[in-house]
């Protein structure tokens, strides 16, 4: 099965569809793949390197189109393009049906079976071919690339011999991929960062990036399922556009990401808060595209109003081509491997499938039924009464049953014995204490009471640290405990002086003994630890 790369013909499109990695991962998928000379320049990869990968490189722009059995793109095909694919061949591409009915028609009525890459599901299973999360969290990171380049200040504060210079002020509207890019990429170079999202639900990783999320007293949420967001009630929105026009005359960049599928982008920084901002001030309009959700933004270009500069590009992510390129190229891969590579079976069956086919066999396929709805769960039948039965010899009594263990995370009780030991020490210590440990003692003797002492408190507030610890805490409560066995070590240490019989010299021997294993132990563990959290 042959595969067609065209040139993107679109003004400034730098991505290519497939690259010299992606084409040798097609053709262990058993695909021959055709590229068209010169495809792939505008993002650094030269014809020498894709025919180095085994694609075979075509001058003829319409041979590429005609002789292929499936083409890959990037944007949408034109009118003239869909008319030089062969009948019967397929696409794949971005395809945005909902805005391109008359495009979808076309497809249809040229028996093309067409996948459009921006309606792969979002479900977990589809992650690694989800080119609309790749190439937003490119232009996430390019949004604010962009601002930071027109913006008249460093993002980070500084304090300078010349004086002070405050941080940027950014707010990131739409906490999606993109969102949730630009506010890390603006955090990373220092600014300030807050983020708004119909969202309740992304509060917690706006926050995780070091983002100050703002809310509303609402009830109403805005997920509209599948990561999308849907639209909201007109209170909702006036009490949004209330909280913007605050925020407005204190924020320096503002990048706005809100869109709704097959609808026009929502409109959210109208020209009032435009105007609020301080002359210098950026704003960049992800959904400039699908018309904007800056009422000043012309699709494209970026424009100025009132000192503020209004950045409207709808090629961001092309802007790092090399890049987008790789990543959309792998999304095509992981694609063409669910469809079985070169043998190429349509499995309508397949939830990714069925969810990104547009048109199949003269037909349009989209929008894709609405997935089923779980059953619910069928009411328990009522137990049927009992029936009287004559009476029966008593029968021997059921034994009780046993007391459940204790969790292994809980201190279990302790045993007759270790009452006894605990008794014993207690005793013994007291003995002494009281028998042997007056004014006219003897020094030495003095001396092994205090430690005994200090021995039997160990004993009772060592039980307690660790009996009283959950168990999958004991591993770096082990590496914590390292410098208590260092004193016992040195204490140890101390000790060991005078008669080698002696008992104080075999009971110094042991304790370094015992804590030299404890911090040996202790370290090696941390070390296994810290390998875990390593990439």
């Amino acid at each position: 099965m042959r595969i067609g790369i065209p040139k993107e013909s679109c003004d400034g499109e730098r991505r290519v569809a497939a690259t010299p990695t992606t084409v040798g991962k097609l053709r262990d998928l058993g695909f021959e793949v055709h590229v068209e000379s010169g495809a792939g320049s505008a993002a650094t990869f030269l014809d020498a390197a894709y025919e180095e990968a085994g694609a075979t490189i075509v001058s003829e722009s319409a041979s590429v189109w005609s002789e292929a059995d499936l083409i890959l793109k990037v944007r949408e095909p034109s009118s003239e393009e869909v008319g030089k694919i062969r009948e019967g061949a397929s696409l794949i591409s971005f395809l945005w049906p909902a805005q391109n009915e008359e495009l979808v028609d076309q497809l249809r009525a040229r028996n093309i079976t067409s996948f459009a890459m921006d309606a792969i599901p979002r479900i977990s299973r589809a992650q690694k071919m989800d080119a609309l999360s790749s190439m937003a969290n490119i232009a996430g990171y390019r949004a604010v690339i962009e601002a930071a380049g027109v913006f008249g200040s460093f993002c980070t504060g500084q304090i300078t011999a010349a004086g002070r210079i405050a941080p940027a002020k950014v707010l990131v509207i739409g906490a999606g991929v993109a969102g949730l890019q630009a506010l890390a990429t603006a955090k990373s170079l220092g600014a300030i960062v807050r983020a708004f999202d119909t969202r309740p639900a992304v509060k917690e990783q706006v926050e995780s990036l070091g983002g100050e999320f703002l809310e509303l007293e609402f009830e109403e949420s805005g997920d509209g399922g599948g990561g999308y967001a849907k639209v909201m009630s007109k209170e909702f929105i006036d009490a949004e556009m209330a909280l913007f026009r605050e925020q407005a005359p204190e924020i320096d960049i503002v990048v706005t990401t809100a869109l709704i599928p097959g609808k026009k982008a929502p409109l959210l920084w109208d020209n009032t808060m435009v105007d609020a901002m301080k002359p210098g001030s950026v704003v960049v309009d992800l959904a400039a595209e699908q018309g904007g959700n800056c009422e000043s933004t012309e699709p494209g270009v970026a424009c100025q109003r009132n000192g503020v500069t209004i950045i409207g590009y709808t090629d961001l992510a092309s802007r790092l081509a090399t890049t987008a390129s790789e990543l959309y190229g792998t999304n095509m891969v992981h694609l063409l491997s669910d469809l079985k590579g070169a043998e190429y079976d349509v499995d309508l069956d397949d939830e990714i499938i069925r969810g990104a086919i547009i048109t199949h066999e003269g037909e349009t396929m989209w929008p894709p039924p609405p997935p089923p709805e779980a059953p619910a769960p069928a009411p328990k039948p009522a137990a049927p009464a009992p029936e009287a039965k004559p009476a029966e010899p008593k029968a021997a009594a059921a034994p009780e049953p046993e007391p459940a263990a204790a969790p292994a995370n809980e201190p279990g009780p302790i045993s007759g014995w270790g009452w006894l030991t605990i008794l014993a020490l207690i005793g013994g210590w007291a003995a002494l204490k009281l028998t042997l440990g007056g004014q006219d003692a003897d020094p030495a003797l003095t001396k092994f009471i205090q430690q005994l002492t200090v021995f039997v408190l160990a004993c009772f507030v060592g039980w307690q640290v660790v009996w009283s610890v959950t168990a999958a805490l004991h591993t770096p409560l082990m590496s914590v405990t390292n410098a208590i066995s260092g004193i016992i070590l040195i204490g140890g240490m101390h000790h060991v002086s005078g008669d080698l019989g002696s008992p104080e010299i075999i009971l110094g021997l042991l304790a370094v003994f015992f804590a030299a294993i404890n911090v040996s132990g202790g370290f090696l563990v941390t070390q296994r630890m810290l390998k875990m959290f390593r990439k």
